[in-house]
């Protein structure tokens, strides 16, 4: 384990965020001899990032904790193309104002994270649309192409492994790498930009941005990337059998962020919070050594945490007090997840297996056909046996709701209107 000298490497280092440095020791030097400037790069391919793009904002968060300043870049130039980093197959090409849309939606996470302002300390966020649809191709390829390297991208994973597998690989997407390491350089001359973080998928694309810094005369540049994350079983981060875990509250409620967490599995605990929370080490490891019954305690304290840094603390505890009225009392809040349906749809009866795809808690008739087979289904706290079930006014409580469940952490409100 190296020695570093800088605290930002040092908490790195300590919760676990580094897989591979491209100078461990030039970039400890440089954080340690003066306030630096470093970005990560977030494409606007949907409306929110999600789970598994959290860690690069916690990076983040602690580059601008331990005194340096933080560049969020927009992707609006590089999501027109689509980055083929890990894919068989080409992304769908969204259009211009859908992109515009993402943007202003996935920039409202970061200001939860990161302080943003004009001073040298605060966060900056950045769009590689300003430059990048402004390029003149024939000059792009004078003052940039000559020192891309076609035999460096060749041998680059993102695109050896789609070669290998003879899938599709279009001229658009074999530019995705020139665009990023341009956006290094450009990045490196608006910002003083010394390094770039990402995931280990993106070691490749990073280093081309260092060597073309270094052949157009940058300053040095750096690399850093985190190990590929998984949860203990092998699952994805920020991805569950219900779908991604959605870091906009528009698209997951923070009660569903909370049970997220909450859920993880018990090797995950420790590790989950050394990287998502901003708990002291001491702490964690009192957690960590934790057993049984207090080990669900633990695992209540990482889900309060991860959802105060993204939500706030008062959502973090009003979720943690819905779920233990939930699963503890029994009881009806009006924190759960909602869902609405007509006065006249309910009138007229609703099938059960249909009400259950409507609330997301089977993504069939014949998947919810199941659960209820199962005895995993209940309404109003009480076990549903009938697949055949049409639910009806009879089945409102006396607030004029019904809470459908499946399991014992899967819980809906059904209101009429």
């Amino acid at each position: 384990m190296t020695a570093f000298k800088s605290e930002f490497l040092q908490i790195l280092q300590s919760r676990g965020f580094i897989h591979q440095i491209s100078d461990p020791e030039g970039l400890d030097a440089q954080l340690v001899k003066e306030s630096t400037s470093c970005y990560i790069g977030f494409d606007a391919t949907a409306p929110s990032l999600h789970a598994g793009g959290l860690v690069q904002i916690m990076m983040l968060y602690w580059f601008q904790k331990t005194g340096h300043r933080p560049v969020v870049l927009m992707g609006g130039g590089t999501t027109m193309v689509g980055d083929p980093t890990g894919k068989d197959e080409s992304r769908q090409m969204l259009t211009a104002e859908a992109i515009e849309d993402n943007k202003a939606s996935i920039k409202q996470v970061f200001s939860k994270f990161l302080e943003f302002g004009d001073t040298p300390d605060k966060a900056v966020m950045a769009d590689n649309a300003d430059w990048l649809l402004s390029l003149n191709y024939i000059e792009f390829l004078r003052d940039v192409g000559r020192y891309l390297s076609v035999n460096q991208m060749l041998a680059r994973d993102s695109v050896k492994l789609r070669l290998e597998r003879e899938q599709h690989l279009s001229f658009l997407e074999f530019n995705y790498m020139c665009l990023q390491a341009y956006d290094f350089t450009e990045l490196a001359k608006r910002y003083d930009c010394r390094l770039q973080m990402g995931g280990s998928d993106q070691w490749g694309n990073i280093l081309s941005g260092v060597d073309l810094g270094r052949r157009m005369g940058t300053p040095q540049l750096f690399a850093l990337t985190t190990p590929l994350l998984t949860t203990a079983s092998g699952a994805k981060m920020g991805k569950t059998v219900d779908g991604a875990v959605w870091l906009s509250e528009d698209m997951l409620s923070p009660y569903d962020y909370w049970q997220y967490w909450r859920n993880c599995e018990d090797r995950d605990v420790g590790r989950f919070m050394r990287l998502y929370t901003d708990m002291p080490l001491d702490e964690i490891d009192r957690y960590v050594s934790l057993e049984g019954s207090e080990l669900n305690e633990a695992k209540k304290v990482l889900a309060t945490k991860a959802t105060a840094m993204l939500h706030g603390a008062a959502a973090a505890e009003q979720a943690a007090e819905t779920a233990r009225r939930t699963f503890e009392e029994g009881a009806l809040d009006d924190t759960l997840p909602t869902i609405t349906v007509s006065e006249q749809e309910l009138q007229s009866g609703i099938g059960l297996l249909s009400l259950m795809v409507q609330a997301g808690l089977a993504a069939s008739n014949g998947e919810a056909r199941r659960h209820v087979k199962g005895g995993a289904v209940r309404i109003n706290d009480e076990q549903v046996g009938d697949e055949r079930l049409s639910v009806n006014p009879s089945h409102l409580t006396g607030e004029g709701v019904l809470k459908l469940s499946m399991g014992k952490k899967k819980h809906f409100i059904v209101k009429p209107e």
